[in-house]
């Protein structure tokens, strides 16, 4: 009975998906069902985006669909539970793929399995209830299976049950997988149980879906990502190196910027759309680059910071350390922006940020995920909008 329970709330769960805010309900804004809502709004991750509660008498279809489409391949879908956290079910994505977490008394089972769902195409879920399992189907065909017993487990016949888009009500040191929780992704055209009660939104306003997308990160100058660079490995010979790769000609702000740790800006790179120009700030030199490349390149060596322009790794700038200390030691503990320009003061401000689509992000040779940044994750991380 816990698994049917659980799993209705959750197919409620993942169908009532808001489409704007309506009202207000005792000081909270909620919204209706069957619409578009975007998961990736810029929260505390682990918080959810949406809640509400239903009583389990209530209750009485034990199937739910809806659709779902993302390109980024981790994060939280929806979560609910019965008896306050005490039981609790999680559907989200982990490599792509869809991944199930229950947990109930003394058994707790976690399943990945179906299709890869973060190609950026809309897929039509069906989540129900047969038996002792719970089925995920994908498109109308089977998707995934979850089954468990438990000795302890007791006819739920009330009480209610508390559901969650896009975050978690139970702690997160609960779950048996360990995840990043922010999604960048859209659901729409839910169509829930038997019930239609509103939802509370945790947000002051809720952020729109792009109609059309591809993949990259997207920054709307509202804020910038930022890293430290103790988690890079930083090696004397070959430095750090971030490739960035995008249509410059269609952004305008800072790309990015790299303090050392005693607050010095290293070095800047910033797009300009209205004089079709890149400008490249390392230490007190400054130059220009025209706008219509498609991947810039800057690394900071022990003695010199090369920019290169072009694929076929010809320099198109290349600046001698003019102090003391080296750049790698000066880079050691300091800090990294993407989108923004990082200020001098304690509290890391930015400014000038970027607007525009940036389509890949590498560090030192690999792809990075902003949902991994230190702070003000503003981008959306892993989709832009066409």
């Amino acid at each position: 009975m816990f698994l049917k329970a659980v799993a209705v709330g959750l197919l409620l769960a993942v169908c009532l998906i808001g489409r704007r805010v309506e009202g207000q309900r005792r000081g909270k804004k909620i919204v209706s069902g069957d619409s578009l809502i975007y998961l990736g709004q810029d929260r505390n991750p682990w918080k959810p985006l949406i809640r509400t509660a239903a009583n389990i008498s209530e209750i009485r279809s034990i199937k739910s669909t809806f659709q779902f489409r993302t390109y980024d391949p981790e994060g939280v879908i929806f979560y609910g539970d019965s008896g306050d956290a005490q039981d609790w079910f999680i559907l989200s994505l982990k490599d792509g793929f869809p991944l199930m977490q229950i947990s109930k008394g003394d058994v707790q089972v976690s399943v990945t399995g179906g299709p890869k769902l973060n190609d950026g195409i809309w897929h039509t879920l069906d989540v129900g209830s047969k038996g002792k399992f719970v089925v995920l189907d994908v498109d109308n065909l089977p998707g995934l299976v979850v089954g468990m017993h438990s000795q302890q487990t007791k006819e739920v016949v009330s009480g209610q049950i508390r559901l969650a888009l896009g975050g978690l009500l139970a702690s997160k040191d609960k779950m048996i997988v360990e995840l990043d929780p922010q999604m960048d992704g859209c659901v729409r055209d839910g169509r829930w149980l038997n019930l239609s009660m509103p939802w509370e939104v945790d947000e002051d306003e809720l952020l729109l879906c792009h109609q059309n997308i591809q993949p990259g990160s997207y920054f709307a100058q509202e804020g910038f990502s930022l890293f430290n660079t103790s988690v890079f490995d930083i090696d004397e010979e070959s430095g750090l190196t971030v490739g960035l790769s995008g249509n410059f000609s269609q952004m305008d702000g800072t790309l990015l910027s790299v303090m050392s740790s005693e607050g010095e800006l290293l070095g800047a790179l910033r797009a300009d759309n209205k004089t079709n120009k890149l400008h490249v700030t390392i230490g007190k030199h400054k130059d220009e680059l025209t706008n219509n490349c498609k991947r810039l390149q800057i690394t900071f060596l022990r003695s010199k910071v090369e920019v290169l322009q072009t694929l076929d790794k010809s320099i198109s700038f290349s600046y001698d350390q003019e102090s003391t200390p080296g750049y790698i030691t000066a880079l050691r503990g300091g800090r990294l922006a993407i989108g923004g320009l990082l200020g001098d003061r304690e509290d890391m401000v930015g400014s000038h940020f970027l607007t525009g689509c940036l389509e890949k992000i590498q560090i030192q040779g690999n792809n990075i995920d902003l949902d991994t940044a230190l702070k003000d994750k503003s981008a959306s991380s892993h989709s832009c909008p066409v």
